[in-house]
């Protein structure tokens, strides 16, 4: 494998984030709220109240005639069948799309049942199709874990890429003294982190740009995936950083030996040297293989002031699961839930920075966060 700088240059791929169903509304409306630039937003729901508080570009009600705009009320198949009545506004909306972007909370009715049909719908438009989603919180029940975990494998079929945060990782950084609202803000700052992580990619001046031609390599048919993010300070930011992004405690049990691409994005307020450049590099090839494709880039962020922030993107991976046999039930692949040995220093503040940030940026409210459905009045 070699490890050489880029020098290509954007020319305009168009990408989209949608947002589907109530999760995926509210990481819509945070990453609205950081202002990612260079995407276009749509948000997709069976729920017409909730839709009418987007400030996406486009908003599609989807299955009017099945829901009467009132949710699907936790029930995925309501949610495939509203995304099918209204294939013809979807394909409308993404047509002119690169990239395609997914982002929805598994376990709920409309993004568990929606969002493998957009995925298909896209990739039969020839669209790069990356999902991004959340498995919910343990503390949420067993039923949403496993209606998550039979459409996270129903999603799997029809993406280029899938990458699931699960959401009971944060309580490995954050502790158990988080409150829920600030355990909530940072699932939709780590699904806002894995959409800009990539899209600024292309979307962002910095010395070194990648087109959309790369990251199509990396991403294309590359099945799971996995992302992680670090922040580093100080002399030695470069190894801190990409450390605690190879490293991250919010990761899927996911392996990365053996992956066969790997996107890198290397954000810096401008004084990234060489020698850290170089670095970083290293660093990813001693978990890379010799076949792997390495893909690097770097981004302006003026807000770092002196920090460095790395994010890794691994296609191609294999996950670690366990069959669950039920008796008179088909199988169902669940995701291996052991937690990690242990959580870096690097890693804990990476996440906490993060928290701060949504504190920070944005006024967290509860129309911004993925209530569970026992907390909603009406599930999504």
């Amino acid at each position: 494998m070699t490890w050489k700088m880029l020098e290509t240059q954007h020319e305009g791929a168009k990408i989209k984030v949608i947002g589907v169903g109530g999760g995926g509304g509210n990481a819509v409306a945070y990453m609205l709220s950081r202002e990612l630039e260079g995407v276009d937003y749509i948000c997709a729901n069976t729920d017409s109240q909730a839709l009418r508080k987007s400030q996406a570009q486009s908003q599609l009600q989807i299955g009017g005639n099945i829901t009467k705009g009132l949710g699907a009320g936790a029930d995925p198949e309501l949610g495939r069948q509203a995304a099918l009545e209204d294939r013809e506004q979807i394909q409308e909306a993404i047509k002119d799309a690169n990239m395609l972007f997914i982002t929805t909370g598994m376990g709920g009715g409309t993004g568990t049942g929606a969002a493998p049909v957009i995925a298909q719908i896209a990739k039969d438009m020839n669209i790069l199709t990356v999902a991004v989603v959340t498995r919910p919180f343990s503390f949420e029940g067993k039923k949403r874990t496993k209606t998550a975990l039979e459409g996270i494998a129903e999603l799997e079929k029809h993406v280029d890429s899938l990458i699931v945060i699960p959401n009971d990782k944060l309580t490995a950084v954050m502790g158990k003294s988080a409150s829920l609202k600030d355990a909530f803000a940072s699932a939709n700052e780590v699904l806002y982190t894995a959409v800009s992580g990539i899209s600024e990619l292309i979307t962002r001046p910095g010395e070194i740009n990648l087109d959309f031609a790369d990251v199509r390599a990396i991403m294309t048919e590359r099945g799971t995936a996995m992302m992680g993010t670090g922040i580093g300070h100080g002399d030695n930011r470069a190894a801190e950083a990409a450390e605690a992004a190879i490293h991250s405690p919010l990761l899927d049990d996911i392996s990365l030996t053996g992956a066969e691409g790997i996107l890198v994005n290397v954000a810096s307020n401008g004084d990234l040297s060489i020698g850290e450049f170089m670095e970083i590099g290293e660093l990813v090839q001693a978990l890379a293989g010799d076949e792997a494709l390495v893909k690097v880039g770097t981004a302006i962020d003026e807000s770092l002031e002196g920090s460095l922030r790395v994010t890794l993107v691994a296609t191609g991976l294999v996950r670690n699961t366990v069959i669950i046999e039920e008796q008179r039930k088909p199988r169902v692949v669940v995701h291996n839930d052991s937690p990690r040995a242990a959580v870096t220093e690097h890693e804990v503040h990476s996440v906490r920075h993060a928290v701060a940030q949504v504190r920070g940026n944005a006024a967290v409210n509860m129309d911004v966060i993925d209530i569970p459905s026992f907390l909603r009045q009406q599930a999504d």
